[in-house]
């Protein structure tokens, strides 16, 4: 479980590193964000067939920096929406 929080919080801030600008999300949007990422990229993983869930692997670990930059995308576009409203 804390290999799990850490590998989250690794891909969530290489995704904040990829992710062009400055991003405004704490370190706990950062964590959540890269566990969210981390678990659809396992879950992308093992549909195609390179290993389970929850196994470290590198096409996994790409998918799941991947997500994560588009859900970086997605929470600062809400965020902006929040901010003019």
């Amino acid at each position: 479980m804390i290999g799990f929080i850490v590998a989250g919080l690794i891909i969530g801030a290489l995704a904040r590193l990829i992710k062009p600008g400055k991003q405004n999300l704490g370190i706990l949007a950062t964590l959540v964000l890269g566990l969210v990422g981390s678990v659809i990229g396992g879950t992308i993983a093992n549909l195609i067939g390179t290993g389970d869930i929850f196994e470290l692997n590198i096409v996994g670990f790409i998918a799941a920096v991947i997500v994560s930059v588009l859900l970086i995308g997605v929470a600062e576009s809400l965020m902006g929406r929040k901010k003019s409203a």
